[in-house]
């Protein structure tokens, strides 16, 4: 597909022509496209090829803190892998199209929709509550506690089924998409665990929510950490909000910015079969090369 690039500064915009979209009344509802992936129940089986299952690190055994794990259908002992890791949005939401969000790993969609199933190892981390005892469904809990899980889980993933520490792209809805910077970059341990982001609906710094450090100032020290690796930034509707904010937070950095052409707040659109899917899959191929 022919794509334009526009120069702003150094920052490098990429925006496909056939994605522009003023919002308008009527939009259209992301449901009337039919999901063509369904996303698997998480059980408590060991893990295998095209299953997901609960895991819980060692150190939080004893307590109500798990992740999810996918293994792909076309996986095998010994081999190398790809990492999808997602974080998920605020939970419990409902808006008046009916889209919702429980907060759970266990009910998240983007790494599976990008995936396809295939391809890549997919992992749903947690937030951790304050008291490190569950996991938490409506902003950070403890957000330091959240970090080191991600980054013990992620080298634990590598190392027992195959995981490439070299292609591990980090992906979030929502507060998800908050969190590919806000937790993704929260200190330079994490930062360099990733080669790519992909970050829907929202984005940190942009705007104040009311938890600690999510001014810009502290939101522009997190994003120094992204040094030139590539982010992949949508959001229904419109993207204009972010794009400004980072041409002037960021002016050197390497994004993708693509509006959703529904007005949906969710990630179930990565479970059909849209140009923006095919557009993203591509973005997280190039990004693990």
């Amino acid at each position: 597909m022919l794509r334009r690039v526009i120069l702003t500064a150094t920052l490098v915009v990429i925006i496909c022509p056939g994605y522009f979209y003023a919002p308008a009344a009527g939009a259209s509802d992301i449901r009337s496209v039919p999901a063509d992936l369904t996303v698997p129940k998480m059980t408590e089986e060991e893990p295998a090829a095209g299953r997901r299952v609960q895991q819980t690190l060692p150190a939080y055994k004893e307590t109500d803190v798990y992740h999810a794990i996918y293994l792909p259908t076309d996986w095998k002992p010994g081999g190398r892998y790809p990492v999808i890791v997602e974080y998920a949005g605020n939970g419990p939401y409902q808006n008046k199209l009916g889209d919702r969000c429980t907060g759970r790993v266990e009910d998240c969609n983007m790494g599976y929709g990008i995936s396809g199933g295939c391809g890549y190892i997919w992992i749903c981390m947690p937030y951790i509550s304050s008291d490190g005892t569950q996991n938490q469904l409506k902003w950070w809990g403890n957000a330091d506690r959240t970090s080191q899980y991600c980054i013990d889980a992620v080298r634990m993933i590598c190392e027992k089924y195959g995981g490439d520490p070299d292609a591990v792209i980090l992906s979030g809805f929502s507060r998800g998409a908050i969190a590919c910077n806000y937790i993704g970059l929260r200190d330079d341990e994490i930062a360099k665990l990733w080669c790519g982001f992909v970050c829907h609906s929202h984005y940190d710094g942009v705007r104040r929510w009311g938890y600690a450090d999510d001014d810009r100032e502290a939101a522009a020290r997190r994003l120094k950490r992204l040094g030139d690796r590539p982010q992949w930034i949508s959001h229904e509707r419109s993207v204009d909000q972010t794009q400004k904010y980072l041409e002037e937070a960021c002016p050197g950095g390497r994004f993708t910015f693509q509006p959703l052409p529904y007005q949906n707040h969710t990630d179930a659109w990565t479970l059909r079969d849209i140009p923006l899917r095919r557009e993203v899959r591509e973005f997280c191929r190039q990004a693990c090369e």
